[in-house]
């Protein structure tokens, strides 16, 4: 199974050679190539792309108006592989974590597999938290039927498949 794992980022030129190494280290035995969707950075973050760039590790500069989503959609569009992956440029998501999460997705089979970050983190105010536990239990009950811990974790395996038929309904 090959996997294109989409980066959006913005002013994160201290994270992608990390990122990066991380992200080879623990997939070493997977066909994957990385796409770094970079919304205009002000800072370095162009530089250090160039430096990387080869067959495996692209990147792509959005001149337009920044935007989480179209940053997404754009490497999706961009991508060469039937599997995609979704992940912050910040270390926010563990590289390690690909290995398990592609191992149960590969086994599985899911349309899609969600990574969750784990809230019982300290550092996550009490507002934040139960805000975030409000909005996760909204989704669950009110849109899917299978069950998500943290449905806007960012970090997540799809089917390009589905995007491609969805495509249309995106705005």
């Amino acid at each position: 199974m090959s996997f294109s794992i989409i980066i959006p980022i913005l002013n994160e030129s201290k994270n992608i050679n990390k990122l990066t190494y991380l992200i080879q280290r623990n997939l070493k035995k997977k066909i994957f190539e990385i796409i770094f969707v970079d919304d205009n950075s002000s800072d370095s973050s162009l530089s250090v792309l160039r430096k990387l760039q080869n067959k495996n590790i692209r990147y792509i500069v959005r001149k337009k108006k920044r935007d989480l989503s179209k940053s997404c959609v754009d490497g999706i569009k961009n991508s060469k592989y039937k599997n995609i992956v979704i992940m912050d440029g910040d270390l926010q998501h563990k590289p390690s974590c690909l290995k398990k999460m592609i191992k149960i997705y590969s086994k599985n089979q899911p349309d899609i597999l969600v990574g969750t970050r784990d809230f019982s983190n300290k550092s996550l105010g009490f507002v934040r938290k139960n805000l975030s536990k409000t909005i996760i239990f909204i989704i669950n009950n009110l849109l899917f039927k299978k069950k998500t811990n943290d449905p806007m974790s960012g970090f997540f395996i799809f089917k390009k498949e589905i995007f491609l038929k969805s495509k249309h309904k995106l705005y």
